[in-house]
């Protein structure tokens, strides 16, 4: 239990120092610190990640900054798709799921890398020219369009299905779509990707524990770590946020990444 409140807290901090994509390494953690195998630590994972995004949203929203109309549109994809990935992980052979994984966290890895020496070289630049989902001027909300309503909904499909699949927030898919095809800032971008990454969660909790997949005996000690680790995480996040943090959250990525396929290719 002690290991499991200590790896949560771990979690939380990443979370609360990185972003909404930090939580992609809750399952890592629980693979190699509480030696679970993949399709059951990513149950917990999203339990953890889930309760500490609806944390980040409900902060967002008491500050205004989350666009709910596209929060439900997104989620609602998400939702749909995430029962469907809880249930191809349980079909699927741990090993190939692992390396799935751990290409996924190394693509994580380096999307961070590339923002963060982009913004060391030329600051970070927020243009909103040709987004598909533009922001009324006056109001703040979007101007909903077909393809606004498309991009967002197919975002939050993928986001779902890696969600109940791989046990990850989807916060590193949901975070670069509202980057690429919103005029949003990057503050009301993170707050309305927690809210989504809190609804979906849900879906793939509830489904997991339906199915009997959910370790709630890891889980609780292990969410009640990580929402700790995201509250004490966001008072030191403001002094140690920027470029260089990225870069360390994306050689530690990349680190756990390789380290999984040579747990997959030893083992096998």
């Amino acid at each position: 239990m002690v290991i499991d409140l200590g790896l949560g807290l771990l979690v939380g901090i990443i979370l609360a120092l990185t972003g909404a994509g930090g939580g992609i390494l809750a399952v890592p953690l629980l693979v190699f610190g509480a030696g679970m195998g993949l399709a059951q630590a990513g149950p917990v994972g999203l339990l953890a990640v889930g309760i500490a995004a609806a944390l980040g949203a409900l902060l967002g929203l008491k500050s205004g900054i989350v666009r709910y109309r596209a929060v439900l549109l997104i989620a609602s994809t998400g939702m749909l798709l995430s029962p469907f990935g809880l249930w191809l992980a349980h079909h699927t052979d741990n090993r190939w799921l692992s390396v799935l994984f751990a290409l996924v966290l190394l693509f994580v890895a380096y999307k961070a890398w590339y923002r963060a020496k982009e913004e060391q070289s030329q600051g970070v630049q927020e243009t909103h020219s040709a987004q598909p989902c533009m922001q009324d001027e006056r109001t703040g909300r979007f101007i909903w369009t077909a393809g606004c309503a498309r991009s967002l909904a197919l975002s939050g499909a993928v986001a779902g299905l890696l969600s109940g699949m791989l046990g990850v927030g989807g916060g590193f898919v949901i975070v670069p779509a509202l980057r690429r095809y919103t005029s949003l800032q990057m503050q009301a971008t993170v707050a309305t990707s927690l809210a989504v990454i809190a609804l979906v969660s849900v879906s793939g909790v509830v489904a997991s524990t339906l199915s009997g997949a959910m370790n709630w005996r890891v889980g609780i000690p292990f969410s009640i770590g990580t929402l700790a680790g995201m509250l004490g995480g966001r008072v030191i996040s403001g002094r140690l946020a920027g470029p260089h943090l990225q870069i360390g959250f994306a050689v530690v990525s990349a680190v756990v990444a390789v380290g999984m396929i040579m747990k997959v290719l030893l083992t096998g």
